[in-house]
């Protein structure tokens, strides 16, 4: 499995309710079933007009799968290839 950055455009997007929002997280997570493959969203994070999700599946064209069943856009995606913090490097 692989872990994703996917970025959404989602005008006004930071202007939504709580409730709008969880209609839209509801929406992905029954998408996610939808799909019958090993797929698992980790969390998404809001700002004024985007959304930047990060995803793990075996593909980019399962993220692309789950984006149309749900319809969800997709300006970008970017497979994580490792992540840092700040103790990369330190010695312990």
């Amino acid at each position: 499995m692989k872990k994703f950055v996917i970025e959404r455009d989602i005008p006004g997007l930071g202007n939504l309710s709580g409730e709008e929002l969880q209609a839209i997280s509801q929406l992905s997570c029954a998408t996610v079933s939808e799909l019958g493959v090993p797929y698992h969203w980790i969390q998404s994070f809001v700002t004024n007009d985007k959304l930047y999700c990060v995803h793990i599946a075996e593909s980019e064209e399962v993220i692309r799968e789950h984006a149309r069943l749900g319809n969800f856009p997709i300006n970008s995606i970017a497979e994580v290839k490792t992540i840092i913090d700040p103790t990369t490097g330190a010695n312990t």
